[in-house]
């Protein structure tokens, strides 16, 4: 049986994502902003031009860094 759903590791954590799924519907679904996150895919910093383009695969460790503000 063929299955429409990967395992992924964010952070750390076990996750499954659609096949296909591209990274910045990642983000979407864990309602982070793109713009205001940094993105590790297996040891590479993602552009944010490529969060849309980066299919993920199985396997693929996603490490996620929200920026804070303050001051």
């Amino acid at each position: 049986m063929i299955s429409d759903e990967i395992e992924i590791l964010v952070n750390g954590q076990p996750r499954m994502a659609r096949v296909g799924q591209a990274v910045s519907e990642l983000l979407s679904e864990l309602e982070l902003d793109g713009r205001l996150v940094v993105v590790e895919l297996n040891r590479q910093i993602l552009r944010r031009g490529e969060l849309s383009e980066v299919k993920l695969e199985p396997g693929d460790r996603v490490e996620l860094v929200n920026f804070v503000g303050g001051g």
